[in-house]
This record gives structure tokens, C-alpha cells and sequence, in this order.
């Protein structure tokens, strides 16, 4: 993946998790961690991904909420997954067909949909409403949305969210069968991931 399609599948992969647009990172690292909210352990390698780095956002300015930290890893077909765990300033109820969820849920793809408009992209698609997927022990609310690049290739996102230990726990996963890779290819990945982080 080059490094443009990268930093804009970063891009869009904050903005789709409720980042707002412009916001530092206070913190970034490449060591394993864990998250102290939820005791989720985030070691170097997770189900046959590897730890690239985390972002702590940390406190925003002008007290807004904690907009939490972020996991990114790399499977062995170069396709990129990221965790995000934040709690926004409130209790988030367990699972993921929650009011709170599925509104968050919904605010996430909107705002995931305006940035890869105004990224460049094109032929944005989506199915008309999400649906819920299971992995490992969590069923999560989610979605798969695609756009065109400038270089004329389909990128595509799953996009899942749940509440999980009073926190949004938001994982996507961005994949290009330009780059021979395929929906079944990160179900896989996804399958094996979070079992593995989730255990």
C-alpha cells in the first residue's frame, strides 16, 4: 500500500471513528500496550497481525471529551486494521444493538461517507442500512462502504462497533482487490483477530 493510500485510509479511518478533523495525536507509539478501561491487551502480534503503532488522542482542547486510543496492525496480505477505543464522556451500555451504538454507529458512517467524498474519492457505495456480524464472543453493528481512488481502484472499509466494558469499541478493516485481496480475505483476518484480542 503506498504511502499516500495509507495516510488517506488513516484519515478516513479517524474521521470515520468520530475523530474530529484536525485533531493531534498526543501520544504515539509502536509498543504493546494495553487499554486501562477495558483491560484489553494490545500486544505485538494479534491473530497473525502485526502492531504497527497506537495514538493516544488524549484530552481535545476546550474539554471536549476523551476521544480515546487507537490500534493500528498489519496481516500478513498487507491489509490494515484498526482498533479504536474511546468512551466520548459517557457510559456506553454493552453491545451493539444499544441506542447509544447504533447512533454512534450512524454518526461515524455519515462522517465517514462526507470525508471520503471531499478526500478525492468517488463512486462511493454502501449497502441502504448496516447489519450485525459476529467475531469471537462480540456481535457488532456493521458495514461495508467503498470508493474509487484517484488511481481508479476500489477501496473498500468494514466498518463494526459495539459497546464493550462502558467504551465504544469501533474496528475496521481497509482492503483493494487492485492489490489482490479480497471481502473473504478480511473476514479472515477479522475472524482471527478478534478472537485472539477479545479471548
Amino acid at each position: 500500500m503506498s504511502r499516500r493510500l495509507v495516510s488517506a485510509a488513516g484519515l478516513v479511518a479517524a474521521l470515520a471513528l468520530g475523530l474530529p478533523a484536525g485533531l493531534a495525536a498526543q501520544t504515539q507509539s509502536t509498543r504493546p500496550g494495553a487499554h486501562a478501561g477495558t483491560q484489553i491487551a494490545f500486544p505485538a502480534s494479534v491473530g497473525g497481525a502485526t502492531l504497527e503503532r497506537s495514538v493516544n488522542y488524549g484530552a481535545p482542547p476546550n474539554n471536549r471529551p476523551d476521544q480515546g486510543i487507537r490500534y493500528y496492525y498489519s496481516t500478513p496480505k498487507k491489509m490494515v486494521i484498526g482498533v479504536h477505543l474511546y468512551d466520548g464522556g459517557r457510559r456506553v451500555p454493552s453491545g451493539s444493538g444499544n441506542p447509544v451504538v447504533i447512533d454512534e454507529f450512524m454518526g461515524a458512517l455519515s462522517s465517514a461517507e462526507l470525508q471520503v467524498r471531499h478526500g478525492g474519492y468517488t463512486g462511493f457505495e454502501r449497502p441502504p442500512a448496516p447489519s450485525s456480524c459476529t467475531f469471537g464472543n462480540a456481535t457488532f453493528r456493521c458495514i461495508t462502504y467503498s470508493a474509487v481512488n484517484q488511481g481508479n481502484a476500489r477501496l473498500f472499509t468494514k466498518l463494526m462497533m459495539t459497546g464493550y466494558r462502558d467504551h465504544f469499541l469501533a474496528i475496521q478493516i481497509d482492503w483493494s482487490q487492485a492489490r489482490g485481496q479480497s471481502a473473504s480475505d478480511a473476514d479472515a483476518a477479522l475472524k482471527s483477530f478478534v478472537s485472539a484480542l477479545l479471548q
